[in-house]
Protein backbone atom coordinates (compact mmCIF):
# COMPACT_ATOMS: atom_id res chain seq x y z
CA UNK A 1 0.00 0.00 0.00
CA UNK A 2 1.66 3.36 -0.63
CA UNK A 3 1.72 6.65 1.42
CA UNK A 4 -1.24 8.62 1.00
CA UNK A 5 -0.16 12.84 1.21
CA UNK A 6 -2.30 15.06 2.55
CA UNK A 7 -3.03 18.83 2.83
CA UNK A 8 -4.90 20.44 4.78
CA UNK A 9 -5.60 24.75 5.02
CA UNK A 10 -7.10 26.29 8.09
CA UNK A 11 -8.01 29.94 6.36
CA UNK A 12 -10.26 32.81 7.86
CA UNK A 13 -13.47 32.82 5.13
CA UNK A 14 -14.92 35.63 4.12
CA UNK A 15 -18.51 36.14 5.04
CA UNK A 16 -20.55 35.25 1.80
CA UNK A 17 -17.95 36.46 -1.05
CA UNK A 18 -16.96 33.23 -3.45
CA UNK A 19 -15.00 35.45 -5.23
CA UNK A 20 -12.91 36.31 -2.57
CA UNK A 21 -12.81 33.01 -0.89
CA UNK A 22 -11.70 31.07 -4.53
CA UNK A 23 -9.13 33.57 -4.85
CA UNK A 24 -7.68 33.01 -1.48
CA UNK A 25 -7.66 29.39 -1.71
CA UNK A 26 -6.71 29.61 -5.01
CA UNK A 27 -3.08 31.05 -3.61
CA UNK A 28 -2.81 29.08 -1.02
CA UNK A 29 -3.24 26.08 -2.97
CA UNK A 30 -0.74 26.86 -5.25
CA UNK A 31 1.71 27.05 -2.93
CA UNK A 32 1.49 23.41 -2.06
CA UNK A 33 4.46 21.88 -3.87
CA UNK A 34 3.31 17.69 -4.30
CA UNK A 35 0.84 15.99 -2.68
CA UNK A 36 -2.51 13.59 -3.08
CA UNK A 37 -5.56 15.11 -1.21
CA UNK A 38 -6.10 18.74 -0.11
CA UNK A 39 -9.03 20.02 2.03
CA UNK A 40 -10.39 22.63 3.35
CA UNK A 41 -12.63 23.84 5.84
CA UNK A 42 -16.51 23.43 5.63
CA UNK A 43 -18.50 25.60 3.14
CA UNK A 44 -15.22 27.02 2.03
CA UNK A 45 -16.73 29.71 -0.77
CA UNK A 46 -19.12 31.21 1.28
CA UNK A 47 -18.78 30.84 5.23
CA UNK A 48 -21.26 28.91 7.30
CA UNK A 49 -24.32 31.36 6.19
CA UNK A 50 -27.95 30.04 6.34
CA UNK A 51 -28.57 32.25 4.08
CA UNK A 52 -28.90 29.45 1.36
CA UNK A 53 -31.35 30.47 -1.11
CA UNK A 54 -29.36 33.09 -1.97
CA UNK A 55 -25.35 31.48 -1.87
CA UNK A 56 -26.85 27.91 -3.28
CA UNK A 57 -24.98 26.77 -6.49
CA UNK A 58 -26.24 24.68 -8.75
CA UNK A 59 -23.73 21.27 -9.29
CA UNK A 60 -22.54 23.30 -12.82
CA UNK A 61 -21.75 26.53 -10.96
CA UNK A 62 -18.67 28.71 -10.06
CA UNK A 63 -17.42 26.24 -6.77
CA UNK A 64 -17.83 23.44 -8.53
CA UNK A 65 -15.71 24.67 -11.73
CA UNK A 66 -13.04 26.15 -9.43
CA UNK A 67 -12.49 22.71 -7.40
CA UNK A 68 -12.15 21.03 -11.40
CA UNK A 69 -9.70 23.68 -12.35
CA UNK A 70 -7.70 23.77 -9.22
CA UNK A 71 -7.04 19.62 -8.68
CA UNK A 72 -6.77 19.49 -12.55
CA UNK A 73 -3.73 22.06 -12.02
CA UNK A 74 -2.49 20.50 -8.92
CA UNK A 75 -2.98 16.68 -9.91
CA UNK A 76 -4.66 16.42 -6.58
CA UNK A 77 -7.93 15.61 -4.90
CA UNK A 78 -9.69 18.50 -3.94
CA UNK A 79 -11.98 18.16 -0.90
CA UNK A 80 -14.67 19.85 0.78
CA UNK A 81 -18.36 21.38 1.33
CA UNK A 82 -20.08 24.08 -0.15
CA UNK A 83 -24.07 24.97 -0.25
CA UNK A 84 -25.24 23.38 -3.84
CA UNK A 85 -28.37 22.91 -5.27
CA UNK A 86 -29.76 19.94 -7.01
CA UNK A 87 -33.58 18.93 -8.38
CA UNK A 88 -35.05 22.22 -6.18
CA UNK A 89 -33.18 21.23 -3.09
CA UNK A 90 -30.48 22.53 -1.19
CA UNK A 91 -27.22 20.76 0.73
CA UNK A 92 -24.06 21.44 2.54
CA UNK A 93 -22.85 19.04 0.39
CA UNK A 94 -19.30 17.72 0.39
CA UNK A 95 -17.34 16.79 -2.64
CA UNK A 96 -14.68 14.90 -3.57
CA UNK A 97 -12.93 16.50 -6.74
CA UNK A 98 -10.32 14.24 -8.73
CA UNK A 99 -8.17 15.55 -11.20
CA UNK A 100 -10.05 14.41 -14.25
CA UNK A 101 -12.91 16.37 -12.96
CA UNK A 102 -14.96 13.22 -12.09
CA UNK A 103 -16.14 13.51 -8.07
CA UNK A 104 -18.07 12.26 -5.40
CA UNK A 105 -20.64 13.44 -2.83
CA UNK A 106 -21.60 13.37 0.18
CA UNK A 107 -24.87 15.51 1.77
CA UNK A 108 -24.15 16.65 5.38
CA UNK A 109 -26.56 14.33 7.60
CA UNK A 110 -26.58 16.13 11.17
CA UNK A 111 -27.54 19.34 10.48
CA UNK A 112 -26.99 22.11 13.55
CA UNK A 113 -30.17 22.46 14.74
CA UNK A 114 -28.61 24.91 17.22
CA UNK A 115 -27.79 27.15 14.10
CA UNK A 116 -30.84 26.64 12.25
CA UNK A 117 -29.06 24.36 9.78
CA UNK A 118 -32.25 21.99 9.44
CA UNK A 119 -34.36 24.52 8.41
CA UNK A 120 -32.45 25.74 5.60
CA UNK A 121 -30.71 22.34 4.21
CA UNK A 122 -31.92 19.37 2.88
CA UNK A 123 -30.10 16.45 5.29
CA UNK A 124 -28.66 13.42 3.53
CA UNK A 125 -29.07 9.75 4.06
CA UNK A 126 -26.24 7.92 2.88
CA UNK A 127 -22.56 7.78 3.91
CA UNK A 128 -19.64 7.63 1.12
CA UNK A 129 -16.26 6.11 1.17
CA UNK A 130 -13.70 6.96 -1.64
CA UNK A 131 -10.51 5.34 -2.38
CA UNK A 132 -7.54 6.99 -3.55
CA UNK A 133 -3.83 5.24 -3.90
CA UNK A 134 -6.02 2.35 -2.36
CA UNK A 135 -6.74 4.21 0.89
CA UNK A 136 -10.08 3.76 1.66
CA UNK A 137 -11.38 7.58 2.82
CA UNK A 138 -14.61 8.23 4.61
CA UNK A 139 -15.62 12.28 4.42
CA UNK A 140 -17.97 14.13 7.20
CA UNK A 141 -18.75 17.28 7.98
CA UNK A 142 -18.51 19.21 11.41
CA UNK A 143 -21.77 18.44 13.14
CA UNK A 144 -21.64 14.71 12.24
CA UNK A 145 -18.76 14.42 14.69
CA UNK A 146 -20.92 14.25 17.39
CA UNK A 147 -22.34 11.11 16.06
CA UNK A 148 -20.19 8.08 16.72
CA UNK A 149 -22.82 5.54 14.98
CA UNK A 150 -22.65 7.62 11.54
CA UNK A 151 -19.08 7.14 11.51
CA UNK A 152 -18.55 3.74 13.14
CA UNK A 153 -15.97 1.69 11.51
CA UNK A 154 -17.37 -1.59 11.16
CA UNK A 155 -15.15 -4.08 9.58
CA UNK A 156 -12.43 -1.77 8.59
CA UNK A 157 -14.55 -0.03 5.69
CA UNK A 158 -12.48 2.89 6.09
CA UNK A 159 -8.67 3.83 6.64
CA UNK A 160 -9.02 7.59 7.41
CA UNK A 161 -12.02 9.50 8.62
CA UNK A 162 -12.18 13.41 7.31
CA UNK A 163 -14.25 16.16 8.75
CA UNK A 164 -14.17 19.55 7.31
CA UNK A 165 -15.76 21.91 9.97
CA UNK A 166 -16.80 25.68 10.84
CA UNK A 167 -16.07 24.65 14.75
CA UNK A 168 -16.67 27.46 16.97
CA UNK A 169 -13.76 28.21 19.64
CA UNK A 170 -16.17 28.33 22.77
CA UNK A 171 -16.77 24.01 21.78
CA UNK A 172 -12.87 23.82 21.54
CA UNK A 173 -12.77 21.07 24.33
CA UNK A 174 -15.54 19.24 22.79
CA UNK A 175 -14.14 19.79 19.16
CA UNK A 176 -10.40 18.48 20.41
CA UNK A 177 -12.00 15.07 22.78
CA UNK A 178 -14.60 14.11 20.19
CA UNK A 179 -11.72 13.52 17.66
CA UNK A 180 -9.22 11.60 19.64
CA UNK A 181 -12.41 9.16 20.11
CA UNK A 182 -13.17 8.99 16.33
CA UNK A 183 -9.39 7.60 16.09
CA UNK A 184 -9.21 5.31 18.97
CA UNK A 185 -12.71 3.81 18.92
CA UNK A 186 -12.41 3.17 14.62
CA UNK A 187 -8.69 2.37 14.71
CA UNK A 188 -8.10 5.03 11.81
CA UNK A 189 -6.49 7.99 10.87
CA UNK A 190 -8.33 11.24 11.63
CA UNK A 191 -8.13 14.15 9.53
CA UNK A 192 -9.83 17.30 10.86
CA UNK A 193 -9.69 21.17 8.90
CA UNK A 194 -11.61 23.90 10.64
CA UNK A 195 -11.37 27.39 9.60
CA UNK A 196 -10.25 30.29 12.11
CA UNK A 197 -12.14 34.23 12.35
CA UNK A 198 -15.32 36.03 13.12
CA UNK A 199 -18.42 35.49 10.84
CA UNK A 200 -21.07 37.24 9.72
CA UNK A 201 -23.03 35.95 12.67
CA UNK A 202 -20.18 37.23 15.17
CA UNK A 203 -19.20 33.56 15.76
CA UNK A 204 -15.72 32.78 16.41
CA UNK A 205 -13.64 29.52 14.91
CA UNK A 206 -9.88 29.11 16.05
CA UNK A 207 -8.88 26.78 13.92
CA UNK A 208 -7.14 23.30 15.53
CA UNK A 209 -7.01 21.34 13.09
CA UNK A 210 -5.78 18.09 13.22
CA UNK A 211 -3.96 14.92 12.22
CA UNK A 212 -4.53 12.15 14.71
CA UNK A 213 -2.92 8.30 13.93
CA UNK A 214 -5.22 4.99 14.77
CA UNK A 215 -3.39 5.09 18.70
CA UNK A 216 -4.92 8.54 19.41
CA UNK A 217 -1.59 10.00 18.99
CA UNK A 218 -1.45 13.51 18.02
CA UNK A 219 0.41 14.07 14.47
CA UNK A 220 -0.10 18.29 13.64
CA UNK A 221 -2.02 20.59 15.09
CA UNK A 222 -2.81 23.91 13.32
CA UNK A 223 -1.60 27.19 15.24
CA UNK A 224 -4.63 28.61 17.54
CA UNK A 225 -5.72 31.52 15.68
CA UNK A 226 -3.61 31.55 12.53
CA UNK A 227 -3.95 30.28 9.26
CA UNK A 228 -1.86 27.65 8.22
CA UNK A 229 -1.55 24.85 5.42
CA UNK A 230 0.31 21.83 6.80
CA UNK A 231 1.54 18.49 3.95
CA UNK A 232 1.85 15.47 6.01
CA UNK A 233 2.51 11.40 4.87
CA UNK A 234 0.30 8.72 6.18
CA UNK A 235 1.51 5.73 6.96
CA UNK A 236 -0.73 2.40 6.26
CA UNK A 237 1.99 0.07 7.26
CA UNK A 238 2.02 1.16 10.64
CA UNK A 239 -2.14 1.48 10.43
CA UNK A 240 -2.77 -2.22 9.38
CA UNK A 241 0.54 -3.08 11.88
CA UNK A 242 -1.75 -1.68 14.49
CA UNK A 243 -5.03 -3.38 13.76
CA UNK A 244 -3.31 -6.47 13.23
CA UNK A 245 -2.16 -6.89 16.62
CA UNK A 246 -5.26 -4.97 18.73
CA UNK A 247 -8.20 -6.63 16.83
CA UNK A 248 -10.94 -4.85 18.56
CA UNK A 249 -13.12 -4.88 15.56
CA UNK A 250 -13.66 -8.86 16.34
CA UNK A 251 -15.52 -7.25 19.52
CA UNK A 252 -17.32 -5.12 18.02
CA UNK A 253 -21.21 -4.94 18.50
CA UNK A 254 -23.39 -5.30 15.13
CA UNK A 255 -25.81 -3.01 13.95
CA UNK A 256 -27.16 -0.92 11.48
CA UNK A 257 -27.82 2.71 10.64
CA UNK A 258 -31.67 3.59 9.89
Amino acid sequence: MQKLTISIIQADLVWENVDANLNAFANKIQSIESTDLIVLPETFSTSFSMNSEALAEPMNGKAMSWMAEMAQNKNAVIASSAILKEKNKIFNRFIWMRPDGTFEKYDKRHLFRMGDEHNHFTPGRKRLIVKLKGWKICPQICYDLRFPVWSRNKKQEYDLLLYVANWPEVRTAAWEKLLYARAIENQCYVAAVNRIGIDGEGVNCNGNSMLIDPKGELIWKAPNQKESTKTVNLNFDELNSFREKFRVGMDADDFEVR
